[in-house]
């Protein structure tokens, strides 16, 4: 049986919205890859399963999946060179799909010149896709306490600090040995140093890789023609594709 399988609306506007961000330091440019492996818990209350006929399935029904893992695995790429960067990955958000195809895509980038992230979002697929773009300057987190314990991540030495964030203290290990300022979460961005790994009940986010190689700039940077919108307009966008998304496959379900 195929099964359309989707997170609560509010949950993966939440995930979406934690995407990292990176700040160029002043002494130098850096350029190259970093690579990170993320984990994270899945709460199976927030998951929604629609059967053959386009029906929401409840926990308990005859068709309900029994092997909905505990934790997944997500790869994120952040390919940095002097004033902009591009993050890929970051597919630990589940989304509705059907027939190979999804709601909407989206690219990430950061200008590190003026501290931003900027998000490509493409709604549709094939020639009736639609562009749009959106910009949001880094937000933080405070009450970051720096602790003098200390270990290797990836061949660089970092330490550690804890924050509070999500309502738990989640552990940042940071390392001063890149000239670069980055996070694979965005409100965990220290004032200083390269996060390498990040610590909380339900996620976790390591480097594996640190490569430092010459890129080309220009692959960097948003290239496509986008029509600009407010950050809070891109979350409705995003709502409104994934609701026209399921109502569209539940007529096809019930054979409409």
């Amino acid at each position: 049986m195929k099964t359309l399988l989707c997170v609560v609306v509010s949950f993966l506007v939440v995930g979406l919205a934690t995407h990292p961000i990176i700040a160029q330091t002043a002494s130098a440019t850096w350029s190259g890859q970093i690579t990170y492996e993320g984990i994270h818990k899945i709460d199976p209350a927030s998951l929604k399963f629609l059967d053959n006929n386009g029906e929401l399935m409840k926990p308990g029904d005859p068709n309900w999946p029994k092997d909905i893992p505990d934790n997944r695995m997500s790869e994120q790429k952040v390919f940095i060179n002097g004033t902009y960067a591009k993050v890929t990955g970051n597919n630990y958000q589940v989304m509705p799909t059907a027939g190979g195809k999804r709601p909407f895509t989206e690219q990430f980038f950061v200008d590190l010149k003026s501290l931003k992230k900027v998000t490509i979002l493409t709604v549709g697929n094939d020639e009736d896709a639609k562009t749009y773009q959106a910009e949001v300057p880094l937000q933080r987190v405070s009450g970051w306490q720096l602790t003098d314990q200390t270990r290797k991540i990836a061949g660089y030495t970092c330490r550690k600090a804890t924050v509070p964030y999500k309502k738990e203290t989640y552990a940042v290990w940071i390392t001063t040995e890149l000239p670069i300022t980055y996070s694979p979460i965005q409100e965990l961005t220290p004032d200083t140093g390269t996060v390498l790994l990040i610590e909380g009940s339900k996620e976790q986010f390591k480097a594996r890789k640190v490569a430092k190689t010459a890129l080309d700039p220009s692959v960097l940077k948003p290239s496509v023609q986008a029509q600009t919108v407010a950050p809070e307009q891109l979350t409705e966008l995003r709502q409104k594709a994934i609701t026209d998304f399921l109502e569209k496959n539940r007529r096809v379900g019930q054979g409409g």
